[in-house]
Formats: C-alpha cells, structure tokens, sequence
C-alpha cells in the first residue's frame, strides 16, 4: 500500500467508525435478537437459538395485515409522485415568469410538521357528529354518499393515507426534477427544433433519457421511503394503527417494543430483519433493471 492510498483510508476512517458504530453493528444486533428465542429483556436471558421469531412473526395476523397495508402504499403513492411530480416540474421549467415562486408553493409541504398536515387531513376527511367533512361535501355536489375516510372502510383509509403520502413526498420530487430539468444541454433541444422535432418527441426522445438517473434515484428512494412509513398513518389514525387495520411493518416493529403488545423485542427484530431483506431485495431488482436498460441516450 503506498503513502496515497494510506492517506486516502486515513481520511475515510472516520466515516467507516461512525458507519461501524450506527449502522453495521446495530444491524448485527438486531439480527442477533432475531435468532434469540423467548429473549427476556430484563434479566437478558433467551431459552434457545432459532427461527421461531420469524415463525411467529410470518404468522401474525397484524404483521400480515402490515405487510398488506405497506405493499399497497408502495404500490400506489410510488409511480403515482413520481409520475406527478415528473409532469409539474416538466410544466414549470416551461414557464418563465414566477417560476422561483412556484416553486417555492409547491416545496412548502416539504417543510411543513408532519403530524401538521396529518391534522389538516383528519378536518378535510374525517366525519363527526357535526360535520360530514370538507371532502364529503364537494362529493355531495356530485351526488355521491358521505363516507368516512377517517374511521369507516378500510379502501376508503387506504385512500387517505396514499393521498396524504404523495402530498408530503411530492415537493421534493419536483425540486430534484426540476433541478435535473434545468441542467439538460440547450443545444439538444435547438437541433431538435432545427430538425422540426415535435414537442412530445422531444420530450421521450431528449429530456426522458438525460433525466433518467434522477428518475431512478427518486423511484429507489421512495420505494425505501415508503416501506419505512409508520408516522404518515399515526397523524390520521392514531397510534393504536392495528385497531384502525392501518399498520405498517415499521408500526408493527416500534408495537413489538413500545406499544401495548410491546416488550417483545426479539419480535420486532425479526420483523426488522425482514423489513429489511424486503426492502434490499425490491432496491437490487431496481437496480438491476435500469443497469440493463442503461442510462439511456439521446436519439431522434
């Protein structure tokens, strides 16, 4: 090893002691946990090393329902953002004046308190005994029933807490696609123009293909984020989520531990580990689907 690359680990021997410390060696805890079974969290003691936790856990009608609800979130709220926010940012860099200022309304979500905006979702949503709800009164102009969004059906939930989730991760998809947007050469577009490209050809033939790592980054960030959703669904349901039907796996985790069936902490690791593996998995499928198809490139 020569002086450079002794140089070169010197100055990553920090960040390799704060990754070691925060991050490999709590996974290797966890999984420890995991494998621990009938694990005493006051006298630290286990009766025996195996994969029951994981039985159990793959067996918990409340875990199944979580999985449920968090695989339906990804599904929905991920192509949904991502889709929208491709198209509001596609229209932004189209307009000149007030752009700063557009831009600014729609990231104001982004910095707002969660459970803020969760609170303002329950008013517009949520029926009481004094008022149907915001929402209910503009379906009533189109002659449809009040439903209860907030405490009624289980799709009528669902939707609430897909809707509420593309609005709070929209703004920053729009602020990193407009920002890839705006970097795109000029040049691509004025021999396109030169050449009599239509707008739409441009559109999938130029821009489509220049930001598609931004596109990529945002699809694997919000399939991370999605999976880790747990305070989205407290601000509109409340923290008994598996009474509402509306837990998620990081919900059953953090009830494993916490929460009134809590105290079971080899539990919640094996939910963790899995958690884990799930979101891994789906991250290398990602990956390796855009390796293949390439970062794309620009053709007419």
């Amino acid at each position: 090893m020569d002086r450079n690359s002794k140089k070169a680990w010197l100055y990553l021997l920090p960040s390799l002691v704060l990754l070691g410390l925060f991050l490999v060696y709590p996974l290797i805890d966890v999984a420890v946990y995991s494998l621990e079974e009938c694990f005493n969290f006051a006298s630290q003691t286990y009766q025996g090393v195996g994969l029951y936790n994981y039985s159990y856990v793959l067996h918990d009608p409340y875990f199944l329902q979580a999985v449920e609800n968090t695989f339906v979130l990804v599904i929905i709220t991920v192509p949904v953002s991502t889709i929208l926010a491709l198209v509001i940012s596609t229209a932004l860099s189209s307009i000149r004046p007030l752009r700063k200022l557009y831009q600014t309304v729609y990231f104001l979500p982004y910095v707002t308190n969660t459970l803020a905006v969760g609170l303002v979702f329950m008013v517009l949503f949520q029926r009481t005994e004094y008022t149907d709800g915001l929402v209910n009164l503009m379906l009533a102009w189109f002659g449809a029933g009040p439903v209860d969004f907030i405490n009624g059906p289980h799709w009528a939930k669902m939707f609430v807490l897909c809707f509420y989730t593309v609005w709070v991760v929209l703004p920053f998809k729009i602020l990193v696609l407009t920002s890839a947007l705006a970097s795109v050469n000029d040049e691509y577009y004025k021999a396109a123009r030169v050449d009599g490209t239509s707008r739409t050809r441009i559109f999938f033939r130029i821009t489509l293909p220049m930001i598609s790592p931004m596109i990529v980054y945002l699809v694997i960030t919000g399939f991370i984020g999605a999976f880790k959703a747990y305070s989205d669904a407290v601000a509109l349901f409340g923290t008994d989520l598996n009474a509402a039907g509306m837990n998620t796996i990081v919900g059953y985790v953090y009830d494993m531990l916490y929460g009134d069936s809590g105290g079971y902490p080899s539990y919640a690791s094996a939910a963790a580990i899995l958690l884990f593996v799930i979101v891994l998995t789906i991250t290398c499928i990602n990956l390796l689907v855009t390796r293949k198809r390439g970062e794309g490139g620009v053709s007419l």
